[in-house]
């Protein structure tokens, strides 16, 4: 049976405050009341800073037994240096993060940038300096990425391909591993539409029928109102729904 986790791309937002979180709950307690609605979370703060061992630790003490974090790679690797002369950067990265999460820590996502077009070269850079010993998960955002070749030589090296659904990208499934990664951006407002639940009804029985894929992480990221936490609940009920048929 495939395992799933439906989650959202962090979880402290302002908009949330006395429609999600309760009026009378302290900001303090956000991450745990979170952490009960959900069995996953996507750390995206730690794109813009480096992520501090104290801080991972705090929430792994926090969080439930069987919580899973999946952590987006610092923008230094991803952007600035685009994996070159990284190694060491990446190594902290890696001990950090596996030290701090412990057998909570799920995926690391290395989101790269749009202006980033297909380059052979620089796949091989990636897949040469990134950790095999983690699930990794590569998400695109120039189109030119998405052929079978790109998610052939991830897949050879077990490196997830992340499918995506943004308003100007594919929003195709890509599965070319057993883990399979999505982000729900928002389309066709970045950020801000809510999906209808024919289509993430649509989206997990597409999955669900995949005897391939052994589990499944799935994040949204339309996060400036309460359409991320709406959707998220919507896409659990639906597939464990299905699950339990």
């Amino acid at each position: 049976m495939q395992k799933w986790y439906i989650g959202c791309s962090g979880f402290y937002y302002l908009e949330w405050k006395n429609k999600f979180y309760p009026e009378k709950l302290p900001k303090t307690k956000w991450f745990e009341y979170y952490t009960q609605q959900f069995n996953t979370l996507e750390l995206n703060n730690t794109f813009y800073k480096f992520p501090e061992l104290k801080t991972l630790m705090i929430w792994y003490n926090r969080s439930p037994e069987n919580f899973i974090f999946s952590v987006k790679a610092p923008r230094s690797i991803t952007h600035y240096s685009k994996f070159s002369d990284s190694k060491e950067l990446l190594s902290k990265f890696y001990r950090v993060i596996k030290e701090g999460l412990k057998e909570k820590l799920g995926c690391v996502l290395f989101q790269l940038p749009p202006n980033l077009h297909l380059n052979e070269e620089k796949l091989e850079l990636i897949i040469k300096n990134i950790n095999p010993d983690f699930k990794n998960v590569i998400e695109f955002r120039h189109q030119g990425w998405w052929n079978d070749t790109v998610s052939q030589k991830l897949s050879q090296s077990n490196v997830v391909f992340c499918g995506i659904n943004h308003p100007t990208l594919p929003n195709e499934i890509m599965q070319n591993t057993q883990t399979l990664y999505y982000r729900f951006h928002g389309a066709p407002q970045l950020y801000k539409s809510e999906y209808s639940k024919e289509v993430l009804k649509k989206f997990a029985e597409e999955i669900l029928k995949s005897e391939s894929v052994k589990e499944v992480y799935v994040y949204f990221n339309n996060t400036s109102n309460l359409a991320a936490i709406k959707n998220a609940k919507q896409l659990i009920e639906v597939v464990n729904k299905n699950l339990s048929v």
